[in-house]
């Protein structure tokens, strides 16, 4: 019964952290819709909460999976949102300029 309130507090606490550091770094680096992807992001977790919390046949798997695919798929697209244009230069490491 103390795990479970844990549980719930910990869940209410990183879904509402989530929801705000992803909406701030969403803006900071210009990714497109960035209300979007802190809902995507923060619900998705909570999803994997709760079915951590009610759903005692849910397999472990399953609910890190669910918790974790708003992180993945915002990770991906901020990648996206963030890459160079240009191609690479052989034997340089992105993002870096030549004079360095």
């Amino acid at each position: 019964m103390v795990a479970d309130l844990l549980v719930t507090v910990f869940g209410l606490v990183a879904t509402g952290a989530l929801f705000g550091v992803i909406y701030w770094d969403a803006t900071r680096v210009d990714v497109s819709r960035p209300l979007l992807w802190a809902v995507l992001t923060a619900g998705t977790f909570a999803v994997g909460v709760g079915l951590y919390l009610f759903v005692p046949t849910a397999p472990m798997t399953g609910v890190l999976l669910t918790a974790n695919t708003g992180l993945v798929l915002y990770g991906f697209e901020r990648e996206v949102s963030t890459e160079d244009d240009e191609p690479a230069e052989p034997g340089e490491l992105p993002h870096k300029s030549n004079g360095e």
